[in-house]
């Protein structure tokens, strides 16, 4: 999905004061993540992004709320493959992603799961992420692909 906006883009000179320079825009999309982005520009090879990934859907899998009405979708057809219990009850789906958003939060450690958690689930920047954790400038990029990594393993990712 993209949400293309046009932003303009400040420039300051060296005494602090604004350029006298034409202004200049950049678009964004405001649909991007976080690690989409910073997959976008050769941040995170796939494997770490593929475990974000799999962090962010479990979190928003385990955040559905159970149905409080009728059930449209198609029934079983009868001698035909099944899946998993969790594929037909929403509510075992939704504990199902839970436990694996735990585990995978718990396999991660302590120290790296503030900044996962922030990044993959909330959607925040990096920038937010370190100030909000009181890290300086540019160690959240390190720390995301230490707990990534971590994460990786813990979905056994090749």
């Amino acid at each position: 999905m993209r949400e293309l906006i046009e932003r303009d883009i400040h420039q300051l000179g060296a005494t602090g004061a604004p350029a006298r320079r034409a202004r200049r825009s950049v678009t964004v999309n405001l649909a991007e993540s976080p690690l989409t982005w910073l997959r976008a520009r050769g941040h995170l090879d796939a494997r770490q992004f593929e475990a974000g990934e799999r962090l962010r859907a479990d979190y928003e899998t385990a955040q559905l709320g159970p149905r409080v009405t009728m059930r449209w979708d198609a029934s079983p057809r009868v001698g035909g493959r099944r899946g998993p219990p969790e594929a037909l009850d929403p509510t075992l789906a939704q504990i199902a992603a839970r436990r694996r958003f735990d585990a995978a939060i718990a396999a991660a450690g302590s120290g790296l799961s503030d900044v996962l958690w922030r990044v993959v689930c909330a959607g925040e920047g990096l920038v937010a992420a370190e100030k909000a954790l009181g890290w300086p400038s540019r160690a959240g990029k390190l720390v995301l692909t230490f707990a990534l990594d971590r994460i990786a393993d813990h979905y056994r990712l090749p």
